[in-house]
């Protein structure tokens, strides 16, 4: 499996980006496609996951309300939507895939390179 994540970039607080990770590879052992992020000098965390599946979706209190993930099967690509962004969510944002979704980075098997969002005036 291979994971591609990209979209990231330099937003104002207050504005909104769409990370993207498009997979490639034998993913029906892996349907758990999940987002964390990196901030320097912090643990990765999760955000959210989706099971490509059934659809169902999973939020930490990271991602709640403010993110939104979503599965486009023609181009065989994850979403996160982020909204009403604030510099706290400056990181590098990663893109994961599991057999089943969850917080805890080391239940994804493979992972993306990982996409820089800064959020700055």
């Amino acid at each position: 499996v291979q994971l591609q994540a990209s979209g990231g970039g330099l937003v104002q607080p207050g504005g909104s980006l769409i990370l993207s990770c498009a997979a490639s590879g034998a993913t029906s052992d892996d349907p758990a496609i999940g987002w964390f992020r990196q901030a320097p000098g912090q643990e990765r965390k999760g955000i959210s996951c989706i099971n490509i599946r059934n659809l169902n979706t999973f939020y930490t209190t990271s991602g709640k309300g403010r993110f939104t993930i979503s599965k486009d099967y023609a181009k065989n690509t994850v979403y996160l939507h982020m909204n009403s962004l604030e510099p706290e969510d400056t990181a590098v944002y990663y893109c994961a895939s599991g057999s089943a979704c969850g917080s805890q980075a080391y239940l994804y098997d493979y992972w993306g390179q990982g996409t820089q969002v800064t959020v700055s005036s």
